[in-house]
């Protein structure tokens, strides 16, 4: 059974993942990303454009599936190798706003520190949320994955049909 996960990345890096088909998270650590498999869900939050800088970006803005089997380290630096995993990115997404489903999110629902869950750089969230998420990122595809919901399928493998 799938799960879904929300990654928290700079836009400006969170490109560079979807440019490459790959995810990287908590500054390259291999433990999260060995928790997810192969079919899993993912959006990336961006709390900032740039790797600390000082703009806000404060959106969701790259949401895929996990497809590679495997963590694996890439060097990007002699003293830096982080840890990576193969994503599957659905290119027609837009970036969606985090505010106006502050109240729909059940993991920011009620609060008034609502970033705090972000600090974890990567964590699962429910079904339900990634599906809003989709929404607000997918307009255009949206219907059609409804209709498959309506049908009794779930969102995850339906959105996902593309990628396949």
């Amino acid at each position: 059974m799938a799960k879904y996960w929300c990654g928290v990345v700079s836009k400006e890096h969170i490109m560079r993942g979807v440019a490459g088909g790959f995810c990287q998270v908590c500054h390259g650590k291999r433990a999260p990303l060995a928790r997810m498999s192969i079919g899993d869900g993912i959006v990336f939050y961006s709390p900032v454009t740039k790797f600390q800088g000082d703009e806000k970006c404060q959106k969701f803005t790259a949401i895929g599936k996990v497809v590679g089997n495997e963590t694996y380290p890439f060097q990007m630096a002699p003293d830096f190798i982080p840890y990576r995993r193969d994503i599957g990115y659905l290119d027609s997404a837009m970036d969606a706003p985090i505010r106006p489903m502050l109240e729909q999110l059940s993991f920011t629902r009620g609060k008034t520190s609502w970033g705090f869950p972000f600090r974890r750089g990567h964590f699962e969230i429910t079904e339900e949320d990634f599906q809003l998420i989709a929404q607000s990122m997918l307009p255009d595809s949206w219907e059609s994955v409804c209709s498959g919901i309506a049908a009794g399928k779930p969102a995850g493998p339906d959105l996902f049909t593309r990628l396949d």
